[in-house]
């Protein structure tokens, strides 16, 4: 698996190592024991260079990424929410490409679903859309700090060099407590951190999808599935954060311009205003945030991956 893992970095050895994957995948070899390694295959493909959405990867990911759905009960939670964002990139987002009206249409039908199934957005969340590394990185810090003084107190209280652990007993079971509430405490921190994770990369994933859409405006046949796609995303943009609902109110309102045209009888461009998710794209795409953590790489182009 290691081996793999090394070669679907390479655009060049894409397409092997996804079949050898998927032939690990198929023969049983991804279970609880061997399933952290899986996962980093799943990893090291979104950490391309190459985006998952790109024309010579698409098929491979796609095949890769619906295989792989047969592997969810041998990953954690954080892996299988992971897992859940990237899939929304490396099928449903692919699936949208597709030339056959049934496939795209059923594609749009999930990211409906999708949307429909996200909280409403926080005014916390609006405000850490904005969060640089800096912010992110110090959180974790925080807490390993925190873990590392733990150990560090733990480990005196071992030390009994003077035969006083009888003088100390009380003493110990009072910071036993405090330690077992101190972790109970980070525990939930960390439960809460890793659902905000998991909504930021389902909500930027989605977000691909509408632009993905939006661009084939332009064949006739996509129009209507996408005239109700994104008003449907309008109608629910509560749950997206403030430049996210900017994007979809501007791409709303230029297919709102598109379909009074077409019932004047004028003609129509396809063209829609996309603007805002190209800021958005160059956002996602400067973000310092580990893919372990969010969508992102490590500050270079490695998040474009989400963006077509």
């Amino acid at each position: 698996m290691k081996k793999i893992t090394s070669h679907i970095k390479n655009p060049a050895k894409v397409n092997k190592a996804a079949k050898l994957a998927i032939q690990l995948i198929q023969a049983g070899s991804v279970k609880s024991g061997t399933s952290d390694y899986f996962f980093a295959i799943l990893e090291a493909a979104m950490l391309s260079s190459t985006p998952c959405t790109d024309p010579s990867v698409r098929a491979d990911y796609h095949s890769l990424f619906m295989e792989a759905q047969s592997t969810k009960e041998h990953l954690n939670k954080k892996q299988r929410n992971q897992l859940a964002a990237w899939t929304i990139m490396a099928v449903v987002a692919n699936d949208l490409y597709t030339d056959d009206s049934f496939v795209f249409s059923k594609a749009a039908g999930q990211i409906k679903d999708a949307i429909s199934n996200l909280p409403v957005a926080t005014k916390d969340d609006d405000a850490e859309e904005a969060m640089s590394l800096e912010d992110n990185t110090n959180v974790a810090d925080e807490d390993s700090k925190t873990r590392a003084k733990d150990k560090d107190n733990n480990d005196e209280d071992q030390a009994d060099p003077f035969g006083l652990d009888a003088l100390l007993h009380e003493s110990t079971k009072k910071g036993e407590k405090l330690k077992t509430k101190s972790e109970g405490a980070v525990k939930i921190k960390e439960d809460e951190e890793e659902t905000k994770r998991f909504l930021k990369s389902q909500r930027e994933a989605l977000i691909t999808c509408l632009e993905i859409a939006a661009r084939r405006y332009k064949t006739p046949w996509c129009q209507t599935v996408i005239d109700i796609l994104v008003k449907h995303a309008f109608d629910n943009e509560a749950r997206f954060t403030a430049r996210q609902r900017d994007a979809i109110g501007k791409l709303w309102a230029s297919i709102r311009e598109q379909l009074t045209r077409r019932k004047q009888g004028k003609s129509v461009n396809g063209k829609l205003d996309v603007n805002a998710f190209e800021w958005l794209q160059q956002k996602y795409a400067g973000e310092k945030i580990s893919i372990r953590h969010s969508v992102g790489g490590s500050g270079d182009r490695r998040a474009q991956q989400w963006l077509g």
